[in-house]
């Protein structure tokens, strides 16, 4: 199992904000690549060409992301995605 971090630098840029806590991790070994995360939060997750398995574009994003990233957590089918505050 591999959980991406934002220190895992092979699996998406390291973004830091200050004033946000939040920060994502993906269990990519649980993801199924249904997508439902990309169509939640495209500018924090896409999905590798070859199988379709989350790619996480930003660990720790700004605040007003937040919404979209709680709610990709939950649409996510084999969930896959931990949101920690």
């Amino acid at each position: 199992m591999h959980i991406a971090d934002p220190t895992d630098h092979a699996h998406g840029r390291t973004t830091h904000h200050a004033e946000n806590p939040m920060k994502i991790l993906i269990d990519e070994g649980k993801c199924v690549g249904a997508g439902a995360c990309v169509l939640a939060a495209a500018d924090v997750f896409d999905q590798r060409d070859e199988d379709g398995i989350v790619v996480l574009l930003d660990a720790v994003p700004p605040h007003e992301l937040l919404p979209q990233v709680k709610d990709a957590a939950a649409r996510c089918p084999a969930l896959a995605i931990e949101v920690v505050e």
